[in-house]
């Protein structure tokens, strides 16, 4: 049976870490004392950051104080599933995490955010998030039922993709300090998601080190950074969703499929039943025996129970619906990030950044505007 139902256990992955590249910096070196000498005795002329003008006349160059970017972000990756329960029509939902197996989660966003900021403190960027993605998540998965000597098959299987549409909105800090144009960055946000299929925003939690240097170019305020970092994302474990069977589930085969697995179900639940009367009554008191016996047991009644309750949602699919609830966890935790910014000038800045290693792979490009407040 192609249960495209299931589509929704691979939830939107939509995170991301969005630093803009800019930072105050201690400024150091002979060649650069005619420049640290105006900045000790120059009045600042912004109310951002807080001690702003002290911490300039200590040496320091500062950032405009605030800033907006447009971000487009894209990300694809692995998601594990656990503790998923499916129902139909608002009955009884089924724990399957005995016999279904993911193959594979992948869940990808194309999105684009507006990221407004400011430098509360010179060495701390305070930012909001608020933007829309469109997602879709594919999934390759398959029902599997054990026999007599308690081996393990697959009566069924289904690979299916959803799109789905989202709205996030979020903030996030950026301490920071950069001494003669190298710089360390600790991003964090936090994020919440709005996925038409979930009854629930999905929270997410970023966290985003960065270490890189900055080069300057002849052309006064131009220059190009460059950095290495990690990336690392937290998701809130539990979903909870409902939706129209007709919208998820193609009807077309879908009885024939349901009534091939039922028939293999009552064909091993048989097979158990003769291993299980073939014994002795000392071989049924075998702990392992009974415990081979109850296993074969409990996954071939929830399996039953829940290709009939699909059974019956299917002679009803113009009305019914699909309840769900699960767990779900990025695969890895943690990827390696590169990335680069252009900055034209001290108003204008152009960034990239690709992500990769392990099971989700990312890419990030914006462009920033500053301006001092």
């Amino acid at each position: 049976m192609k249960y495209n139902m299931l589509i929704l256990f691979a939830l939107l992955f939509f995170s991301m870490n969005i630093f803009g590249q800019v930072y105050t910096d201690k400024i150091v070196g002979k060649k650069n004392e005619a420049l640290k000498d105006s900045l000790e005795v120059q009045k600042y002329p912004y109310a951002l950051p807080i001690w702003g003008e002290k911490v300039a006349q200590k040496g320091y160059k500062l950032p405009y104080s605030a800033g907006i970017s447009i971000n487009y972000f894209w990300q694809e990756s692995d998601l594990d599933i656990s503790n998923l329960n499916v129902g139909f029509n608002n009955g009884p939902q089924y724990n399957l995490d005995q016999i279904v197996r993911f193959n594979s989660s992948v869940a990808s966003a194309n999105a684009v955010n507006i990221r407004p900021d400011i430098w509360l403190l010179p060495f701390l960027n305070v930012y909001g998030i608020l933007g829309k993605a469109s997602t879709s998540t594919t999934i390759n998965a398959g029902i599997w039922i054990p026999d007599a000597d308690n081996n393990w098959s697959e009566v069924t299987s289904f690979s299916s993709k959803a799109n789905f549409s989202a709205t996030t909105m979020g903030f996030g800090i950026t301490p920071t300090i950069g001494i003669g144009g190298g710089w360390l960055a600790l991003d964090m946000n936090m994020t919440w998601t709005d996925v038409d299929a979930l009854e629930n925003p999905a929270f997410a939690f970023v966290f985003g080190p960065r270490i890189g240097k900055t080069f300057k170019f002849k052309k006064p305020e131009s220059n190009v950074a460059v950095w290495v970092g990690a990336f690392r994302v937290h998701l809130k474990s539990e979903t909870k969703g409902s939706l129209n069977l007709a919208d998820v589930l193609p009807l077309e085969g879908a009885q024939a499929k349901v009534d091939n697995g039922l028939e293999k179900v009552s064909e091993n639940q048989s097979a158990v039943n003769n291993w299980w009367n073939s014994l002795s009554s000392a071989q049924q008191a075998n702990p392992a025996n009974a415990a081979k016996y109850n296993t074969a047991n409990k996954a071939l009644e929830t399996a039953g129970t829940f290709l009939t309750a699909v059974d019956g949602a299917l002679s009803t699919a113009g009305s019914s619906t699909v309840q769900y609830s699960l767990e779900k966890a990025p695969s890895d935790m943690w990827n390696f990030i590169v990335g680069g910014q252009y900055q034209y000038n001290k108003h204008i800045m152009l960034r990239a950044e690709y992500g990769f290693l392990g099971s989700r792979e990312q890419f990030l490009t914006s462009i920033q505007y500053r301006f001092g407040l």
